[in-house]
């Protein structure tokens, strides 16, 4: 895991501590100062904190990498009509393609606050060579899509095994592997039952798009005898706690307790479904109060524009508090929450909180600027005032992924991309 991290004078949770980070997590934690008299032994990298604020790590729950290199190609579109823009584009895509936009993305997370990120998409192998070479841990495996064809469908069960099978002997402590199936629209629903029994043979993770638009769920009513997505799939024994569906926008009383009663763990994507007209009365208390996980996500910049999640934390908030005309909408510290440990819940591994043993993924955040002069509260001024430029230093699995806003071959990977972006010219 790399040399040992010693962080001198941070604050965490409102005092001044020394944290020291070994073998990829939180070994010890203590008063600053405390640190002189600890038995330190081998390599250590000294920070002075002094400033500086420590929270975990974002984890961006829903989002397609790739896209980064896609922004501004379908805007101003109804989403059908945008969708089928994207898949167009899509089919002059190819590794190299996805290897450089990938890494175009992490760069863009690690300056935004991003740890880990769940994503879907083409090509994944090349979106883990990509995050493992920036350092970030990324959740993603075999996207399902096969349009109805029942050839198609064929071909994708082979390579899926093929693909699901290698990487799961690879065993990679900064890929989480998963399966994906695009959306009820786009696969056929042998397919969608296939998947989610793979899924359950090999006990991973299974990402969708559920209840994203209106029209989704019409038309889901039209051809399965009235029934919501969610009763659908519910009808196919495919909600479970390893599901984790994205947008899960337009749902029913009943859609919310099934979704509950399996644990299935929801994913709000607010920028992105505001831009394209989605909607945007996310059923935050009531999910919540029915006791389901609910994390955040960007989705991908031909959407969102931006892989952002801070900014998406401040959009997430000030919605729920206007469509519901309660300003106590959301409090801080589960908007928060939703940022970080849900996530890490939904994806079982132990981040999301800074205390000793647990994973050692966390920002520094530098308060020495207008945004945090004011006495009120840190996570206020952080979502509601500041930007991400005001992240200092990133850390993922004990290792700096940024410094003093400083990444690592930077210049070299936005040469690169530009010169892969004539694929989609």
């Amino acid at each position: 895991m790399g040399t040992a991290i010693l962080l001198k004078d941070v604050t965490l949770r409102d005092s001044r501590k020394d944290v020291l980070i070994e073998r990829g997590r939180i070994s010890k934690i203590g008063p600053a100062g405390e640190s002189a008299a600890w038995q330190l032994a081998g390599d250590l990298d000294m920070m002075d904190c002094s400033g500086m604020v420590a929270i975990p790590g974002f984890i961006n729950m829903h989002t397609h990498s790739p896209m980064a290199l896609m922004r501004g190609i379908g805007e101003d579109m109804h989403f059908h009509a945008w969708l089928d823009k994207i898949w167009k584009v899509e089919e002059h895509l190819d590794h190299e393609f996805v290897y450089w936009a990938t890494k175009v993305a992490c760069l863009e997370m690690i300056r935004t606050g991003t740890t880990t990120f769940n994503d879907q998409y083409w090509f994944f192998d090349s979106s883990v060579q990509a995050a493992r070479e920036m350092g970030m841990r990324i959740a993603t495996g075999y996207d399902v899509i096969d349009k109805g064809s029942r050839e198609e469908a064929e071909r994708q069960k082979e390579q899926c095994i093929g693909k699901s099978e290698a990487f799961l002997h690879r065993n990679d402590p900064g890929h989480i592997y998963e399966l994906a199936f695009h959306a009820i629209y786009s696969v056929s629903e042998e397919m969608i039952v296939w998947t989610s029994e793979l899924a359950e043979k090999y006990d991973v993770n299974l990402h969708i798009h559920l209840c994203e638009t209106r029209k989704e769920v019409e038309d889901c009513k039209a051809a399965h005898g009235g029934l919501t997505p969610v009763e659908y799939l519910d009808r196919l024994g495919v909600l479970n706690p390893r599901l984790l569906a994205a947008h899960t926008l337009w749902l029913s009383p009943h859609d919310i307790e099934l979704l509950a009663a399996h644990g299935v763990h929801c994913i709000h994507n607010i920028n992105s479904n505001t831009k394209l007209a989605s909607g945007y009365r996310f059923l935050y208390n009531e999910m919540r109060d029915a006791g389901i996980n609910l994390c955040l996500g960007t989705d991908g910049c031909a959407s969102s524009n931006n892989l952002d999640l801070l900014e998406a934390m401040k959009t997430a908030a000030i919605f729920q508090k206007a469509w519901r005309d309660d300003p106590s909408a959301l409090p801080l510290g589960e908007l928060m929450d939703m940022a970080t440990v849900n996530g890490a819940k939904a994806l079982r591994f132990d981040a999301g909180r800074l205390e000793e043993s647990a994973v050692a993924d966390l920002l520094l955040i530098d308060t020495d600027n207008t945004f945090f002069l004011s006495p009120g509260p840190f996570l206020a001024n952080l979502v509601y005032s500041a930007h991400s430029d005001c992240i200092d230093s990133v850390i993922c699995d004990g290792r700096f992924l940024m410094r003093h806003r400083e990444i690592a071959g930077e210049r070299e990977i936005l040469a690169e991309a530009r010169k892969v972006l004539a694929k989609i010219a």
